[in-house]
């Protein structure tokens, strides 16, 4: 049977929904699954780790592991790997994930993929599916070693209901240092705004906004559903958006459950990071926009009129 240790995600001590879904899709293939949670206070949630699906827990809990640094953080990964003798270890899509895969992969002597969208085993050959060239083609790749490290791109997999695991605590030991680097404060967005990867819903703004108060109106919209609020390059390099609500293959990968498009064409480096959605609605006043082809509901119209009447209907529903 192989074994599979999921890296849980954890941001400001709440474990996001990325770990289940990794849980979900190792028990799925038959594999025995692990989780390794890795930070500060992370012994409070053993028993959310168990639910999700594992049946054993690597825990390193230390103060010296509340700010994210890649060397210690891969170490404790590659401990927890080579206790549990695993076969993949698998990341969620997060920035700390893209930062330690690379890390852990070296001290495992392991392969390492990015953004993969499926695994499966053939017998001891572990075969995995991954996009490539901004999506244009699916990748479908044979791992030549018996251990893999990857980073699972987001909404690829599913948690699904009822799976619950063992708890079988394993304590690991807290990591050395890194002597070369030393975080010394993380300042994060003041802004109060939902964060895109974590948001259920993400409203997206394009070029067919125009301006400021473009911008403004469908950030109302956003408000409404209290959503994330995204947008594609161009308003970026208006300067109308900030880089870190770029939505696409230079910016963020989002799948929410709800993706609004808002006057976005649909260039292909902003639906690489996008398609992943469960349910796309687009808003483009020209009938032959490419983000059409992806979108599960299309509304061809100006957005300075549809917006609106959009803003009204949500009342109506929620009212």
């Amino acid at each position: 049977m192989a074994k599979v240790l999921v890296v849980a995600d954890i941001k400001q001590g709440v474990l996001k929904g990325s770990t289940a879904e990794l849980l979900s899709k190792a028990k799925a293939i038959g594999a025995e699954t692990a989780v390794a949670a890795i930070g500060s206070k992370t012994e409070a949630l053993i028993p959310e780790l168990v639910k999700a699906g594992s049946d054993k827990q690597y825990i390193a809990d230390a103060p010296g592991l509340e700010l994210f640094s890649a060397g210690p953080y891969a170490a404790c990964v590659a401990d927890a790997a080579k206790q549990f003798g695993a076969d993949m270890v698998w990341f969620g899509f997060s920035e700390s994930g893209k930062a330690s895969a690379p890390r852990v992969a070296a001290q495992l002597n392991a392969a390492c993929a990015t953004e993969i969208t499926d695994v499966k085993l053939q017998g001891n050959q572990i075969e995995i599916l991954r996009p490539a060239i901004a999506n244009k083609v699916m990748q479908r790749v044979k791992v030549n070693s018996d251990k893999l490290v990857a980073v699972v791109r987001a909404g690829a997999f599913e948690a699904k209901e009822g799976i619950a695991g063992t708890q079988n605590v394993v304590k690991l030991s807290a990591p050395p240092a890194d002597l070369k680097a030393a975080i010394k404060e993380l300042i994060s967005d003041a802004s109060g705004e939902i964060d895109l990867a974590d948001a259920d819903i993400v409203v997206s703004v394009g070029r067919g906004a125009k301006d400021k108060a473009g911008v403004d109106l469908v950030k109302q919209l956003a408000d409404d559903l209290k959503a994330g609020f995204g947008s594609s390059r161009a308003m970026v390099d208006g300067g109308f958006m900030a880089h870190n609500k770029q939505v696409g293959q230079t910016g963020k990968i989002v799948a929410p459950s709800l993706y609004i498009a808002v006057g976005i064409s649909g260039a292909i480096q902003h639906l690489a990071g996008m398609t992943g959605s469960k349910v796309i609605v687009a808003v483009n006043k020209d009938p032959e926009a490419p983000i059409f082809n992806v979108a599960d509901y299309g509304i061809v119209g100006d957005l300075f009129e549809v917006v609106p009447i959009l803003r009204e209907e949500i009342k109506k529903v929620r009212g």
